[in-house]
């Protein structure tokens, strides 16, 4: 790979082990080939011949993803070696809204389950659950209303989190979980419209809102001048 397309000394980068994403891993030195990370030792979570991704920004057009594997581990430092050359990933795939849909959760051999969504893009969905019990890589079909359309896809579980209510009494399983999932085209532009449209109804919300205080703030300043 060329090795200025990689962050400088003292960057940082996403290092990304298929099963857990850690966002701000510092760069110590790279070469032509390979790069040395430092990472706190409680994510020292890699062995000699892990397969991992590392991702940085691209400016506009999205985001840099590169593969590589881990040559060897020292205390809080892991050594990756380079595998091809690194791609762009479109910032349009990691455009993320949404929250507050309803989401249908359907397995094999298990009860079909509701929950509601945090957010989504066109090739993952965050969404939580009550008394559900899940893993990562468990397959999975998932179901969500989008306005007016319908989306249907099978996706994977990438990342889950699980946590059971307390307090004030012992309550339900709260599972909040990372899907990801492969989109036909046609699901993807409903996806991306609907995510537009909300950052689009966003704005046009904040900017009445601003005028508004504008306004309001103008009417003050006259009736103190006055």
């Amino acid at each position: 790979m060329t090795s200025s397309l990689f962050p400088a000394d003292g960057s940082r980068v996403e290092l990304d082990n298929g099963g857990r994403s850690l966002p701000d891993v510092r760069v110590v030195r790279v070469t032509e080939t390979t790069v040395t990370l430092s990472l706190a030792l409680s994510d020292v979570a890699f062995t000699a011949g892990s397969v991992v991704t590392l991702r940085w920004p691209a400016g506009p057009r999205g985001r840099y993803s590169q593969h590589g594997t881990v040559l060897k581990v020292d205390e809080n430092r892991i050594e990756v070696t380079f595998l091809g050359e690194p791609e762009i990933e479109q910032l349009r795939n990691y455009v993320r809204g949404g929250g507050g849909e309803s989401i249908l959760l359907v397995r094999a051999d298990e009860p079909q389950r509701i929950g509601q969504v945090h957010d989504l893009s066109e090739r993952s969905v965050r969404a939580h659950f009550s008394d559900v019990d899940l893993r990562p890589g468990e397959e999975m079909l998932l179901r969500l209303q989008l306005g007016e359309e319908v989306v249907e896809f099978p996706a994977i579980a990438y990342r889950v989190a699980q946590i059971r209510q307390q307090v004030p009494v012992r309550g339900p399983l709260v599972t909040e979980m990372v899907a990801i999932f492969e989109q036909d085209e046609r699901q993807a532009k409903i996806i991306r419209r609907y995510v537009l449209r909300l950052q689009l109804q966003a704005r046009r919300e904040a900017a009445a809102a601003d005028a508004l205080a504008r306004e309001v703030l103008a009417d003050a300043t006259a009736a103190t001048a006055g």
